[in-house]
């Protein structure tokens, strides 16, 4: 088991910058062709703004023997430019994307898993009555943390002291002090032998105040092929295992700091 069991938590001072949930599928034209009239009826209530965009993919030409070289950079090529229709709730706090290829719910305001679930509901249930995906390609749940020490009352505290020495690095060694970037990645399996993390820790600057603070990024997902009907038990999977995962790499006090409340 890669991160162990904890009691689960829900931290008053929460570091999560944002959450993001995304659903794949095999491609439907039809949600591209025609206005997702339906689709917005059906979550309107609770999503009333809407704007479409438009996403573009770009590929690279490749030699002919499909391998790099150390010549001239290839050329670009735009291959398609695909529409995401963009809906919103009336504070802005909750954002529903929906491409051909995918469903996804976002939001910058998380406080726990039964309210994030609550808000996925609607647009998962009109997107199966709708376009009837016939199966998921990609589930993914991924949570951004921004740890700002000024937020909870550390300020001047070292990093040592608030994470794990296996996620710091250097950060945690003499010379930490010095160290003016900082950037770190790993691809972690989990115990169903189907399912990754993909864990990228970072320094990152608060636009305002410049304040130095650390972001771990932890992206869960499932490539394996999944029907409609363990699309939501997939999720609660790779939820859990985000609490277990966050309480494994922080220090005491940093938990402490947080005002954690069991439930």
């Amino acid at each position: 088991m890669p991160f162990p069991a904890v009691p689960r938590v829900i931290y008053s001072r929460n570091p999560l910058d944002r959450v993001v949930c995304q659903l794949r599928f095999p491609p439907i034209l039809r949600i591209e062709s025609e206005s997702p009239t339906s689709f917005q009826e059906a979550i309107r209530s609770e999503f009333p703004m809407f704007a479409e965009k438009i996403g573009l993919r770009v590929d690279v030409q490749l030699s002919p023997k499909q391998r790099p070289t150390l010549g001239p950079i290839p050329s670009l090529s735009m291959s398609s430019a695909n529409k995401i229709y963009e809906f919103t709730s009336e504070d802005g706090l909750w954002k529903v994307n929906l491409t051909r290829t995918y469903l996804s719910l976002i939001t910058t305001k998380y406080i726990r898993w039964e309210d994030f679930k609550h808000h996925l509901e609607c647009p998962y249930a009109a997107l199966i009555q709708t376009y009837s995906p016939p199966f998921f390609t990609r589930i993914g749940l991924r949570y951004i943390n921004i740890f700002r020490r000024s937020q909870l009352g550390l300020d001047g505290t070292n990093w040592s002291e608030l994470l794990k020495p296996f996620v710091l690095g250097l950060l945690s060694s003499t010379v930490s002090a010095h160290v003016k970037n900082f950037e770190s990645s790993y691809d972690i399996s989990l115990e169903d032998n189907e399912s990754n993390v993909r864990i990228v820790t970072s320094f990152v600057r608060h636009i305002e105040t410049n304040e130095q603070g650390l972001r771990i990024d932890c992206d869960f997902s499932t490539s394996k092929r999944k029907d409609l009907a363990n699309a939501i038990p997939q999720l609660d999977f790779l939820n859990y295992r985000s609490s277990r995962l966050i309480q494994w790499v922080i220090e005491e006090r940093l938990h402490t700091a947080m005002e954690p409340q069991v439930i």
